[in-house]
């Protein structure tokens, strides 16, 4: 599964900017041991720290920022601010507030830059509408359930050894790690399953030895695995952006 920064950065500014967390707690893990740059922040001329970003957002007065994993057709989410839309696209994420939104690029291992795009004056776009986590988390089991039978005849078990394991794993207590304090538990479990229905279907979508491999049987693959990619994405969404009560 792609790593997700604007998540991490939706969930933690989040809490900072809700007092659930330290600024310098929010801002640690963000960082970890990669080296954050921040281009486009409003009121800089160069590429600055993320931390920055956080600050701004304060000062702007927001409340929540909400991650968003656009797709082509489905930008739901995203405001009309030039660049972003196309940005957002081929990062396939985004961190978006009502003030600014901030798009990542991995750099390598241990690099993250980052595009700010200032949404004064921007037409105000309502967000996704978020059904709850257990809604969510409902049409995450009927996902999986309707997709068995595709998985089943990749035969992922045979070339992937840790399939078996990953949906095994879907039925068990899952700890995710970096997430702020007090985050909603069933946020948490979601966003485990999530992950590792993202990984198998990374796996399925692929055109390794056991997978379809001609363009009929790769279209009707893709085809009958949408439905759950898209319900991962809604599930991944819908846990990083879950506000605790």
């Amino acid at each position: 599964m792609r790593d997700l920064p604007a998540g991490r950065f939706a969930v933690w500014a989040t809490a900072w900017l809700t007092g659930r967390t330290s600024y310098d707690d929010a801002l640690d893990a963000l960082l970890v041991d990669t080296a954050h740059r921040v281009a486009g922040l409003p009121g800089t001329d160069e590429a600055v720290p993320l931390g920055w970003a956080l600050s701004a957002l304060r000062s702007a007065g927001e409340r929540r920022v909400r991650l968003v994993l656009p797709v082509p057709g489905d930008v739901r989410g995203l405001p009309r601010a030039p660049g972003l839309t196309e940005a957002a696209l081929e990062a396939e994420q985004a961190a978006v507030g009502e003030t600014l939104a901030l798009v990542p690029e991995a750099l390598g291992p241990e690099a993250v830059q980052w595009t700010a795009f200032d949404l004064t004056g921007a037409p105000p776009v309502p967000p996704p509408a978020e059904g709850p986590l257990r809604a969510v988390s409902g049409a995450l089991d009927l996902a999986v359930a309707d997709a068995a039978r595709t998985l089943a005849e990749l035969d992922l078990a045979r070339w992937h050894p840790e399939v078996p394991a990953l949906l095994a794993g879907l039925t068990q207590a899952a700890h995710v790690p970096g997430m702020p304090p007090g985050t909603d538990p069933l946020a948490l479990s979601l966003l485990a399953r999530a992950q590792r229905l993202a990984r198998v279907l990374d796996l399925a979508l692929s055109d390794a030895p056991g997978g379809a491999v001609t363009h009929r049987q790769a279209a009707a693959r893709d085809d009958a695995l949408r439905p759950l990619a898209e319900a991962v994405r809604e599930a991944t969404t819908a846990a990083y952006n879950a506000v605790p009560r």
